[in-house]
């Protein structure tokens, strides 16, 4: 793999969605979790979204379970807790692993490209990847990293 592009990921309801339908835009993907301290980052992910979409911003969000538990099971709860608590508009996809045996190959990949402090390993909730129009990924951000933190390394890519 080259880079985000030559990845697909399965939407909610499984259809499965090339990331080259993001290609010449930067995009900011997100782990995520309905049910975690967090979780009201959702909100600052969606005013990212809205603040930078017609400059071409896509803000990707992926639900995992893999923190304690903290996700719904039933991708609906997920997409309708996050649409009606937070507004959230911007793509939530399918439940995924970012660790482990079962981690999501995009995930992996994304790992591989920007290693943690201590280890690639994700460590939380809310780990933010950066990646650039040529699906380069520039940039990996701690779960407590607020997305207002993010909106300046936004600007300079855009």
């Amino acid at each position: 793999m080259e880079n985000v592009y030559d990845f697909k990921v399965s939407a909610p309801n499984g259809e499965l969605i090339p990331l080259r339908d993001y290609e010449g835009k930067p995009m900011l993907i997100v782990n995520t979790a309905s049910k975690c301290g967090l979780t009201p980052q959702f909100k600052g992910l969606q005013e990212l979204h809205e603040r930078y979409q017609e400059q071409g911003l896509a803000v990707l969000g992926f639900p995992c379970d893999q923190f304690n538990n903290q996700e719904f099971e039933n991708i609906n709860e997920t997409t309708e807790f996050c649409q009606l608590n937070y507004g959230v508009s911007f793509p939530i996809f399918a439940k995924i692993d970012v660790n482990g045996e079962q981690a999501d190959p995009l995930f992996v990949y994304l790992k591989d490209q920007k290693k943690g402090v201590l280890s690639k390993n994700i460590k939380w909730n809310f780990t933010k990847f950066l990646v650039d129009q040529q699906g380069n990924v520039i940039e990996r951000y701690a779960p407590t990293t607020e997305p207002s933190a993010i909106a300046k390394d936004i600007e300079k890519i855009l």
